[in-house]
């Protein structure tokens, strides 16, 4: 059961998020990701105005006439939710969780993926299985995902973004659309990210805090990793000494990045101090343009 705050927490989330999606965001993610699954259909004789990426040499060579491939786009796209609930999810600097963010994200990528008659399944994780939700369509869908992720009290504290994609493997379909919402403090998964992109449309969604980049200047700082529990004694006691811890904490937030990057993955960047739904809208956009070159 829920308590009454967290039930309203998680009804505000669930309104919130649908309306948002109703008047803008459905759109600009049907242009992004159409075609993102498509079938075999048949080869025929080429035609004038054909693609001619579409000829099938092969053919073309034993048939001495051109001939093309034609497919047929599949109606529904099926998408996942891969949600990060480790140590790290509970830590924000203001008046929410960096949870909160993640689950608000979630929400709007189920609302706007339901929206467009797509299949939404989900893997809650943190050091290991928090929650698995099989593809569904559906509001009722959406509504188990986001109370789960809310309400949920992870036996874990660290991370296995590896073992939640392992799992991935053998649940979802090859080419699915696959969302990927964390903080990516686990930079041990390069190799399991690269081979997910490789049958997946994968897409990192990167949630920071400002808290992630600063520490209290001052002197002495007492610090403790939630996820593994070390306790750290750091000394921003001068600017310059500030500013190399600045720099150090900068430099794990963009490791992150470029280990996305690197394994063929999208990234969105989104803060917990800064809006949800312009980020993404703005990634739908440009990846649209990027698929119209």
């Amino acid at each position: 059961m829920l308590s009454p705050e967290l039930l309203r927490r998680v009804r505000r989330t669930f309104l919130r998020t649908q309306r948002r999606v109703s008047t803008l965001m459905a759109g600009e993610y049907r242009s992004a990701f159409r075609g993102a699954g498509v079938e075999f259909e048949e080869v025929r004789e080429y035609h004038p105005g054909d693609d001619v990426r579409t000829i099938d040499w092969n053919v073309t060579a034993r048939m001495r006439r051109p001939h093309v491939k034609r497919y047929r786009e599949e109606r529904e796209l099926e998408v996942w939710l891969l949600v990060d609930l480790s140590g790290s999810s509970v830590f924000g600097t203001g008046a929410a969780p960096r949870r909160e963010t993640m689950v608000e994200a979630a929400a709007l990528l189920a609302f706007t993926a339901v929206h467009s008659n797509d299949r939404i399944g989900a893997v809650l994780y943190s050091d290991r299985l928090e929650g698995f939700f099989p593809c569904r369509k559906g509001t009722a869908q959406i509504w188990r995902i986001v109370r789960a992720a809310s309400s949920c009290e992870p036996r874990g504290k660290g991370t296995d973004l590896a073992g939640a994609l392992h799992l991935l493997r053998g649940v979802a379909r090859r080419g699915a659309v696959v969302f990927l919402v964390s903080d990516f403090l686990d930079h041990g998964c390069a190799p399991a990210l690269a081979a997910a992109a490789r049958r997946h449309d994968l897409v990192g969604i990167v949630v920071s805090d400002p808290g992630d980049f600063t520490l209290p200047g001052g002197g002495l700082v007492r610090a403790r990793d939630i996820e593994t529990g070390a306790r750290l004694l750091i000394d921003t006691s001068t600017p310059d000494r500030a500013a190399a811890v600045a720099a150090r904490l900068r430099a794990r937030h963009d490791r992150s990045l470029r280990m996305l990057r690197a394994a063929g993955a999208d990234v969105v960047e989104l803060s917990t101090a800064g809006p949800l739904a312009e980020p993404l809208e703005s990634f739908f956009r440009e990846r649209e343009r990027r698929r119209s070159r």
